[in-house]
């Protein structure tokens, strides 16, 4: 289902449109925007397409296109300017942001107020704690701050993380995967995969690594800007940002329109699946955060803290930078 170009080409073909469109639309005078996803169309994305169907961003006079992201995710397109947003996730824009040769991005907001990340097995298995995974098997992306996240946890359940098989991950579909056997746990994000569980009537059982340590309360995903295009645009971003922000409140007081809005605009999803999801986060999009999108600088800190102490990227990535809240509608 996912649908992933290789950078270089869709870097050519948004070059292509920016320069036949320049910044503005010549038939309706809107500005042009390019946001790229981090996957296919899912409830994740749901306030971009609110935003998009609802008129929000036409009337802030913007022309949105929503694009398929490519391999290595949206920041190189971002960052070189070819799209102005994207989405991204905290754990994996540390490397991005350490070093000399740091991507000049920012993230803008936050998409989803908590991380409701964690890992799923099957029920009765034992594996409702950390320290129940050792001696099941367990499968991985092999990356670092992932590792280290479930080392960290399993370790402080009492558990030996050299006990759990680690098997390289080819999970497309984590119901059948369980259901299957060729698999004893999973990391998922409950909104989508476990909903799903939930509703094949498949018995799991889970933990969320937020709720085992505050430090694992990132955000993920975020929306991000090039630093460029946000210091030469600002009422542009900001005007993107509340088009945006009035999307996604509008999937939180609406979730069944939102749904429908979202499988009107990728109609190869299930309906069910959709709704059953879009109900789940329509009381984590904002939570209890003053407005939409919001980052708390002390768990975006203290999550890269945890970060740089392990040693878990090739530089220190810096505190108190790569974020803002100074684009969102308060």
């Amino acid at each position: 289902m996912k649908k992933i170009i290789s950078t270089g080409i869709l870097i050519m073909l948004l070059s292509l449109t920016l320069t036949a469109c320049g910044n503005k639309n010549d038939a309706g005078g809107k500005e042009k925007i390019t946001f790229v996803l981090d996957w296919t169309p899912n409830t994740n994305h749901t306030g971009l397409y609110v935003a998009q169907e609802m008129g929000y961003f036409e009337e802030a006079g913007l022309e949105v296109e929503i694009v398929q992201p490519p391999e290595d995710g949206a920041a190189v397109l971002v960052a070189s300017g070819k799209a102005q947003f994207g989405i991204s996730f905290q754990d994996s824009l540390a490397a991005a942001l350490a070093g000399e040769d740091a991507l000049p991005i920012t993230a803008v907001a936050s998409v989803i107020q908590h991380n409701t990340s964690g890992i799923i097995s099957r029920a009765g298995e034992g594996m409702d704690t950390p320290k129940g995974m050792e001696g099941h098997t367990y499968a991985t992306w092999n990356g670092a701050i992932e590792l280290a996240t479930l080392q960290e946890v399993v370790e402080a359940d009492g558990g030996d993380f050299s006990k759990i098989e680690l098997i390289p991950s080819t999970v497309t579909d984590e119901v059948s995967a369980l259901k299957t056997n060729s698999v004893d746990s999973i990391w998922i994000f409950y909104a989508w995969a476990g909903v799903k569980t939930e509703l094949e009537e498949l018995d799991t059982d889970y933990f969320a690594f937020a709720d085992i340590d505050p430090v694992f309360d990132y955000y993920t995903p975020v929306i991000i800007s090039g630093n460029k295009f946000l210091e030469e645009n600002p009422e542009t971003a900001r005007a993107f940002l509340e088009a945006v922000s009035k999307g996604y409140q509008y999937a939180i007081e609406n979730p069944q329109e939102a749904a429908d809005i979202l499988c009107k605009a990728a109609p190869e999803l299930d309906a069910e699946l959709v709704l059953a999801s879009q109900q789940y986060l329509k009381d984590q999009y904002q939570a209890e955060a003053e407005y939409w999108g919001y980052i708390d600088t002390n768990r975006w800190n203290n999550f890269y803290n945890w970060v740089n102490e392990n040693k878990l990227v090739e530089n220190t990535v810096p505190l108190d930078t790569g974020f803002t809240n100074d684009y969102l509608p308060k």
